[in-house]
């Protein structure tokens, strides 16, 4: 399955997040970084879905930029559990490791082209390092608000978490709410499977599908199949993510 999108129920401003990251001004345009991606070194590789792109512990002698599709990376324990601790989309950069080996392992949701960058090629470059580093500082934020995920919040506020991460500009403490109070719909096309959102929420698959049996058995949402979530009022899912005081 796969990472999702979003479109607005309003026809003139339906359009998916993948889109809206991929065509967002900032730092992937800067000059030396579009001049690395199209050097003689950098390659474009196609995978399909659920396609490993490494594993934990290989060597990491490449960076990776999704173009299109989506991905996740993950650790497993001993035992066979999985932490899923990101997904990926469209303009996202990863295999950024400290050490020479990757620390977790990357596979892809759905069939998914990335550009492959030599880690070479880049650390010689002051200016591509820079866009790293920015990458790199967006990716903390990230991990910062994954941590107050795992460590405090209830499973109903992880599940309406996920779900606000991938409504474009809602949410966030620069929220404006919604522009049409009496339109404040939206539809998430969630193709990431259970297990996948279990096992980045950290939960059981048998409670992620609980919470959203009851979200949807008290209107908060709606389901078209299996993969396409109808938000019924986006403030109304906003507050059930433990975001805003009561």
């Amino acid at each position: 399955m796969a990472y999702t999108s979003f479109r607005e129920d309003r026809a003139e401003q339906g359009r998916s997040s993948a889109n809206s990251r991929s065509t967002t001004p900032g730092p992937r345009g800067d000059d030396a970084w579009e001049s690395l991606r199209n050097a003689q070194g950098t390659r474009r590789q196609t995978y399909a879905a659920h396609d490993v792109i490494y594993f934990e512990g290989d060597e990491a002698k490449n960076l990776y930029e999704i173009v299109s599709g989506a991905a996740m990376l993950y650790k497993l324990l001993p035992d066979g559990r999985r932490q899923v601790v990101e997904v990926l989309g469209p303009g996202d950069l990863f295999g950024f490791d400290m050490d020479t080996y990757h620390d977790c392992s990357a596979e892809t949701l759905v069939s998914t082209t990335a550009l492959v960058f030599s880690r070479r090629d880049v650390e010689a470059s002051t200016a591509a390092q820079s866009h790293l580093t920015r990458c790199a500082m967006q990716q903390v934020y990230a991990m910062h608000d994954h941590a107050v995920l795992l460590g405090r919040k209830s499973a109903y506020e992880r599940v309406a978490s996920f779900l606000m991460r991938f409504v474009p500009d809602r949410g966030t403490v620069h929220c404006q709410g919604p522009s049409d109070e009496d339109n404040d719909q939206g539809t998430v096309q969630l193709n990431m499977t259970r297990q996948e959102m279990a096992d980045y929420l950290g939960l059981t698959i048998e409670t992620v599908s609980r919470v959203i049996s009851d979200m949807k058995r008290k209107g908060v949402i709606r389901l078209e199949k299996h993969d396409k979530v109808i938000i019924n009022r986006i403030c109304s899912l906003c507050q059930l993510t433990g975001a805003h005081a009561d």
